[in-house]
């Protein structure tokens, strides 16, 4: 199990560095405060909530798939 939970950790890290480097490449943390006002102010502050969003949605996705794909003897044990 604790196999598993370090391939969804490590996979959804990864595609959390790659989504949060295609976001941010769009769109400016300066720009987001128009949007949502209630930003922090630190540029840093925003990569930072921005990486944990991604990496947070990524291993919910990655749990949520593992969890299907295990078969029912998996489950039962």
């Amino acid at each position: 199990m604790k196999q598993h939970a370090m391939w969804v950790l490590w996979s959804s890290f990864l595609a959390a560095c790659v989504g949060e480097m295609v976001f941010f490449a769009i769109f400016d943390p300066d720009d987001l405060h128009l949007l949502w006002p209630i930003m922090p102010s630190s540029r840093i502050a925003v990569y930072s909530l921005g990486f944990f969003f991604f990496w947070s949605l990524t291993a919910l996705s990655g749990s949520l798939t593992s969890l299907l794909s295990r078969t029912a003897d998996e489950v039962n044990r």
